[in-house]
């Protein structure tokens, strides 16, 4: 496949494939609420699709939906004087009175209607002459902000038209990476750091998918080099403060070197399997691989192939901060860290002890955890013992696993919320020689 191929079937697959029950549930919402606020059964007046299904920016997977209800402005003196819980509770009975079997609960900021494998935040408004929102927070007593999202999408499409469609398409791809490996980065943000670097340069105004192997390393490279230890950035249009949750500097350094691997090994057998290092599985594998992989299945072999996938469970949006980190115990031997002897290039022995737990989450409210642990390598297929499936963590935030033979394994933890994956985080466990 050449870089075009590649590259134009990875836009493909991250097409997000429920558009169509999205905007369903962005209408039966609006009906609800232009029913009670106006009398009117309209599924399309007065709501604002925004986020990056409004920016046209989301992928396969999206779970978090944003709209806008603009609210008659003759409502106002019911409202502006610190009744902004009031607000948000009027929209979410609403919505409930229409269809009460939905789960709806007001929030600080918005109302958040929860679906089986998305939910969408509502966040009743009143525009104002110059176009932006007055929105209520209902923090520390309430207070009226202001949000300027129709600014946002029309900067985004304007530097899209300017970039020869590459804008919108850098963004999608840098979901999938932040999705492949844990970032933990807001849609707005990742929008906004693209747009800055596609700003900051003319070599892709007139490129398209041939090209995408250098923009991928030169946007990483673009994110690895910003400060560390800057807290915010300017959303695109609005420029209205977008927050940095976490630093994700090191991520991008490593997502740099394997786009430089991955175009080193442009002409070999194996790219589509290096860049799937950057972007995960919906980078398309080669054609002569999917084939081999049929005719390996079809045939006669000493091994099971048990691995699952978390992708092909629950759908993946990461949003929130996950670290598992690991304890090797033996017996009349202090306890390590793994991540320590991996640093000092101290390879693991066999039969040892190791205790995976999760050190760090930022996820809020309830959650569920979900671990898998992937044997990898010519002996754990002479064991036929790959292993590879996704287990339930049963609340104790910990796995205990032995080193048994030489490999390179991989412990992988997922946080499952309202259904979706919103944090994970993985360790590489290298076993040195077998017994």
């Amino acid at each position: 496949m050449s870089v075009s191929e590649m590259f134009s079937g990875f836009i493909d697959n991250l097409i997000i494939d429920n558009r169509e029950t999205i905007s369903n549930r962005y209408e039966e919402i609006t009906c609800a609420l232009n029913k009670e606020f106006r009398d009117t059964d309209s599924k399309t007046a007065n709501s604002l699709q925004i986020g990056s299904f409004g920016r046209n920016t989301g992928i396969h997977g999206i779970s978090d939906l944003d709209m806008l209800y603009i609210m008659p402005k003759s409502k106002w003196d019911k409202y502006k004087d610190s009744n902004q819980y009031q607000l948000l509770r009027d929209t979410a009975d609403a919505i409930l009175a229409r269809y009460p079997k939905t789960d709806v609960k007001p929030d600080r900021l918005v109302v958040t209607v929860t679906y089986n494998d998305f939910h969408i935040e509502v966040q009743p408004v009143f525009e104002q002459d110059d176009g932006s929102f007055t929105y209520p927070d209902t923090k520390d007593g309430g207070s009226w902000k202001q949000t300027k999202p129709r600014e946002e999408m029309e900067a985004v499409a304007t530097l899209d038209d300017a970039k020869n469609a590459n804008l919108r398409r850098l963004c999608k791809m840098a979901r999938a990476w932040k999705n492949k490996h844990g970032v933990g980065m807001g849609g707005l943000l990742i929008d906004t750091l693209a747009y800055n670097f596609l700003e900051s340069t003319a070599e892709y105004d007139d490129k398209s998918y041939s090209y995408y192997d250098w923009l991928s390393r030169d946007f990483f490279k673009h994110l690895m080099e910003l400060p560390p230890d800057q807290e915010r950035y300017h959303a695109p249009g609005s420029r209205q403060h977008v927050k940095v949750k976490k630093r994700f500097q090191r991520k991008a350094k490593r997502a740099h070197e394997l786009c430089n691997e991955a175009i080193a090994a442009e002409k070999e057998k194996g790219v589509n399997e290096k860049w799937k290092r950057v972007y995960g599985r919906p980078f398309p594998a080669a054609p002569d691989q999917v084939k081999e992989s049929t005719v390996a299945n079809m045939s006669a072999r000493s091994w099971r192939d048990t691995e699952q996938f978390i992708e092909d469970k629950y759908p993946v949006d990461i949003r929130y901060d996950l670290t598992i980190e690991c304890t090797v115990i033996q017996d009349g031997f202090r306890p390590q860290s793994l991540l320590e002897m991996i640093r000092d290039k101290v390879m693991l022995k066999p039969s040892k002890r190791l205790h995976f737990f999760v050190a760090a989450i930022t996820v809020p409210g309830e959650f569920d955890l979900m671990w898998k642990v992937l044997n990898r390598g010519p002996a754990a297929e002479a064991r036929n013992c790959i292993r590879g499936q996704i287990i339930w963590d049963g609340g104790n935030k910990e796995i205990f696993e032995h080193t048994n033979f030489k490999g390179d394994h991989i412990v992988e933890c997922y946080a499952i919320k309202n259904n979706i994956v919103v944090a994970k985080d993985r360790i590489h466990v290298p076993i040195e020689i077998t017994h």
